[in-house]
């Protein structure tokens, strides 16, 4: 009896782990594809690197994405190897293209926007250049509130000399909680959050990462999904 009874709980607990696993699995599949509603952002893309290697822009296109952000530059000296084929092949397909660059507050930011600078050539056709700011690895320093806002105040002046346009702020909570970016500079802000709508900034957000788990035909890997606000 009493063998009989363990063997029933160990076959509902089987059927509960059977249960709890495809649902793990629809959900999984249904993260790789969501998006949001293109009703309420009519206006969609993604961003991405060079870990993506080359990237048929044209799928990319056919499956929904208006631009791109192709990373050009992080910190003081580093160049994204696919920089100039993704800007060039995104520029073919007629979707508008923009250029990130990936901040880092271990780097003075006058030698990142020379870098940026030297590397996107001025296109006024362009999306606003971005700066991705966040934690980087490797980067342990953490300096002052005030140092971190006027060397980004330094950094996006010199970008916008360049570009002639307003830097768009591509902004991490963990980063914005620590150093209050979004309050203390005025510029439009990119925020990252999967599934659901930010709300961390000190400014409503112009674009949002809603999820950075998609998966689309013409890429390789998961890429970062964006929309901008209605």
């Amino acid at each position: 009896m009493a063998l009989r009874l363990w063997g029933r709980r160990v076959g509902r607990a089987g059927a509960l782990a059977i249960v709890i696993g495809l649902s793990a699995i629809v959900a999984w599949t249904f993260a790789l594809s969501w998006r949001p509603s293109a009703t309420s952002y009519p206006y969609q893309g993604l961003d991405v690197d060079e870990s993506k290697g080359p990237i048929d822009w044209w799928t990319v296109r056919a499956g929904g994405a208006d631009f791109a952000y192709v990373r050009a530059t992080y910190g003081g000296t580093g160049r994204d190897t696919r920089f100039a084929a993704n800007w060039a092949d995104v520029y073919a397909t007629g979707m508008r293209r923009g250029a990130l660059h990936i901040y880092s507050i271990c780097n003075l930011a006058v030698d990142q926007a020379n870098n940026f600078n030297t590397t996107v050539p001025r296109d006024r056709d362009s999306l606003p250049a971005a700066v991705f700011i966040d934690f980087t690895p490797g980067c342990e320093s953490r300096p002052v509130q005030r140092i971190v806002i006027d060397e980004l105040r330094r950094f996006m002046t010199m970008v916008e000399e360049h570009t002639r346009k307003p830097v768009l702020m591509k902004l991490s909570r963990r980063f914005d909680a620590a150093y209050g970016v979004s309050a203390a500079i005025p510029r439009p802000v990119w925020a990252v959050q999967d599934f659901f709508p930010p709300d961390y900034a000190a400014r409503p957000w112009r674009m949002w990462q809603a999820n950075d788990m998609r998966r689309i035909d013409g890429v390789s890997g998961a890429v970062n999904w964006d929309v901008v606000a209605p």
